[in-house]
C-alpha cells in the first residue's frame, strides 16, 4: 500500500478525535443533563476504537488481528487521557478517571466488534465458495 493511501486510512480516526475535542470544549453548564455520561463515553469511544482499527489493519480484512485490536484500544486510552487533561481547562468541566475507564472499555468493545466482523465475513466468504 502506498504511503498516501496508508495516511488516508487515518482520516476517520482523526476526524472523530476532532469531534471529541470539540465536544469536550463545551462548558459543563451547556451539557444536556439527561444523558448518562459514561454511556456516551462508551459509545463515542467504541466508534474511535473501530476507526483506529482501520489504519492499524492497513485497511485489510486480514489485518484485523488481536494486535490491531490491542493497538486501537491503547491509542483510544491515550486519547481519552489527553481528553480528560484537556477538560481541566474547560469551564465547569473536570477530569474524571472513570471517564477514561469508560473510554477504554468502549474502545475495546468497538475494536473487538471490528475483529468479530472480520470473522463473520471470512466465514461468509468461505461458505460461498
Amino acid at each position: 500500500m502506498k504511503p498516501l493511501a496508508r495516511a488516508l486510512l487515518w482520516i476517520p480516526a482523526c476526524a472523530h478525535m476532532a469531534f471529541i475535542f470539540a465536544a469536550s470544549s463545551v462548558p459543563g453548564s451547556q451539557l444536556p443533563a439527561h444523558l448518562w455520561d459514561k454511556l456516551v463515553h462508551l459509545i463515542v469511544y467504541a466508534a474511535l476504537g473501530v476507526f483506529f482499527v482501520l489504519p492499524l489493519s492497513r485497511g485489510r480484512l486480514s489485518g484485523v488481528t488481536w494486535r490491531a485490536v490491542a493497538g486501537a484500544t491503547v491509542l483510544s486510552f491515550l486519547y481519552g487521557v489527553s481528553d480528560e487533561l484537556h477538560q481541566r481547562f474547560v469551564p465547569e468541566r473536570t477530569p474524571d478517571v472513570m471517564d477514561v475507564v469508560a473510554d477504554t472499555l468502549g474502545a475495546g468493545v468497538g475494536a473487538v466488534f471490528a475483529w468479530a466482523c472480520r470473522l463473520v465475513l471470512e466465514r461468509l466468504r468461505s461458505g460461498a465458495k
